[in-house]
């Protein structure tokens, strides 16, 4: 993290104050005890993700719901939670460089075989804003929810759109940037390999949830890499990871500045300016 990385030269920023942070990765079970792993204070030793069943979901939505569903409701409840608000009244962004790798394989299996019958279910569970539709239905949200998806920029964007509704209608919103892996063949031409989300609850104003308040700015400065060899082995693998850097800066609880990869010539500089409870 440094200084540098801010271009001064562009006058546009948007800024946000955080009020609850939701992660879900490999070895990351939630944000509390993944402080630790991001900060150096705790070794990092690789687990597979684990994803709870959503059980906030009636019971035929749980049973066809595939892994990008389970992983957005729990990042998102755990961020929404965590800032202590009612998930009903909040607008969404989500943002993703895929949809379900299983579903879109078992789809082109059947595309590629005799049997061309897809099963409707099958299908609506691929699309891009089917995490956005099934965490509608286990919240009761009826707030607007946008849907992104920019490949490896995806969290970019979406952190971008987020700011943005919350800095131009003056609301809080949550964001939900999270991304599944893929089977063979296709994980041999896209190598994510395990699922990872992160989600936030950002608001115009501080509050007595207020973890961090955050001012971005587009930059042409190189993105931060995580010092861990293998955090950042996973910051390049899994497009929503890109992330890590913003919450890793949170976590050391001291003002500082990061920049986050977005598109080829731009990226995100951060001010990041915790508050005095987020110290690990």
């Amino acid at each position: 993290m440094s200084e540098s990385g801010m271009n001064n030269s562009n006058p546009v920023t948007l800024s946000a104050y955080i009020e609850g942070i939701g992660l879900l990765g490999p070895s990351f079970n939630d944000w509390p005890s993944s402080q630790l792993l991001l900060t150096g204070k705790q070794p990092y030793e690789p687990s597979k993700t684990v994803l709870p069943p959503p059980m906030l979901l009636p019971a035929p939505e749980r049973r066809r719901s595939g892994d990008i569903i389970k992983l957005s409701l729990a990042i998102m409840l755990e961020a929404i939670n965590a800032a202590q608000l009612d998930a009903a009244s909040l607008p969404s962004v989500f943002t993703l460089s895929n949809g379900d790798g299983y579903n879109c394989h078992a789809i082109n299996e059947m595309l590629a075989s005799d049997d061309r019958q897809i099963s409707p279910t099958r299908f609506h569970n691929s699309v891009h804003n089917a995490a956005s539709g099934y965490c509608s239905i286990a919240t009761g949200a009826m707030t607007p929810s946008s849907v992104l998806c920019a490949h490896d920029a995806s969290f970019g964007a979406g952190l971008l759109e987020a700011m943005s509704q919350v800095s131009i209608d003056q609301t809080r919103c949550v964001l939900v940037a999270a991304d599944t892996n893929y089977p063979e063949p296709m994980y041999s031409v896209r190598k994510i390999y395990d699922s990872l989300g992160i989600a936030l609850v950002l608001a115009p104003e501080p509050s007595p949830q207020t973890l961090a308040k955050i001012t971005l700015s587009i930059t042409d400065a190189i993105a931060d890499q995580l010092p861990d060899t293998t955090l950042e082995a996973i910051r390049l693998a899994i497009p929503a990871a890109r992330g890590l850097p913003l919450l890793a800066a949170i976590a050391m609880g001291k003002p500082t500045s990061v920049v986050l990869d977005y598109l080829d010539d731009s990226r995100l500089a951060l001010k990041v300016e915790p508050t005095e409870s987020q110290i690990c």
